[in-house]
């Protein structure tokens, strides 16, 4: 039984109805349409994230992880994978940007080929890369021996060698996708302000300075945040090639979780991510006060 709301006027009374009455066919479609997602969000989302806090609620589990020496080398081990992938990805992707947005034939076929990596799974690309890297009968050992007549080095059993190919795994895996982002911010810079630069008699270093880097700076630095964002949640780079060895001295701690969860301490496993928050939320806070400019 529907209310209204009788206002005095004029010309007589105005009929108020609920706002629910007031909805139209489209309105109505999309709130039934939207139910399932919020159903799914808030059961595959909402519900496992809280669960996880939930085990992690007691003080003890983050002693006991404080105390684990494991713990304190995966900290540090996803500080230098940060600091140290992401700077040279960006960097790397910022001066291939401007070698591929040049508008040649063989370039455009070159492209292809460079997107590769990113485009096929990471799983069997990752797994191929770790029999490459076997000291006894991988590929690259094989050649170095051909060619030096000496054995290779122990890639993946040296704990600094093996973090140090982790993260060029990631950088060769992530590194096509954040290439195209900063290719399409060239593309969308005006060819008028490149071509006053040159009747000014600007050199090439001189244009990227003036005219590039001030149009793609907001790009870069934003690119930058969130691909830290999703570099935390990097597990394909380390885990499949180096299972976190040797000794357990190559985690970080998006793969730390799954060290706790195999020796059954499921309470240290959820602390071990919830640790990894203090990482997220002020790349998230700056991102998001980046793109709100």
């Amino acid at each position: 039984m529907s209310s209204t709301l009788a206002l005095p006027e004029q010309g007589g009374t105005v009929q108020v109805r609920p706002a629910w009455n007031r909805l139209t066919p489209w309105q109505t479609w999309g709130l039934i349409l939207i139910v399932p997602y919020v159903l799914i969000f808030l059961l595959f989302v909402v519900y496992p994230v809280g669960y996880g806090f939930w085990i992690a609620r007691h003080p003890h589990s983050y002693e006991q992880l404080v105390e684990d020496p494991i713990f304190v080398r995966s900290a540090i081990n996803t500080l230098v994978f940060l600091v140290v992938g992401i700077n040279i990805k960006m960097a790397i992707a910022l001066m291939l940007s401007g070698f591929f947005v040049q508008a040649r034939s063989w370039i455009k076929w070159l492209s292809v080929i460079f997107i590769l990596p990113w485009a096929v799974p990471s799983i069997p690309t990752i797994l191929s890369l770790r029999f490459m890297l076997n000291p006894e009968w991988g590929v690259i050992n094989s050649l170095i021996f051909r060619l030096t007549g000496e054995d290779g080095p122990n890639w993946l059993n040296d704990p600094t060698i093996a973090l140090s190919m982790a993260i060029v795994v990631h950088i060769w895996k992530s590194l096509p996708f954040w290439t195209l982002i900063l290719i399409a911010g060239r593309l969308a810079i005006p060819g008028e302000l490149y071509e006053s630069a040159s009747v000014d008699g600007a050199t090439n270093m001189q244009k990227f300075r003036y005219v590039t880097w001030p149009s793609l700076r907001t790009l870069y630095l934003t690119s930058t945040i969130l691909s830290m964002i999703w570099t935390l949640g990097d597990f394909n780079s380390v885990y499949l090639l180096t299972g976190g060895g040797p000794a357990d001295l190559t985690h970080v701690l998006a793969t730390l979780g799954i060290r706790y969860l195999r020796l059954d301490q499921v309470d240290l496993s959820m602390a071990a991510i919830v640790c990894a928050l203090p990482f997220v939320l002020p790349l998230v806070y700056f991102m998001m006060r980046r793109l709100a400019k």
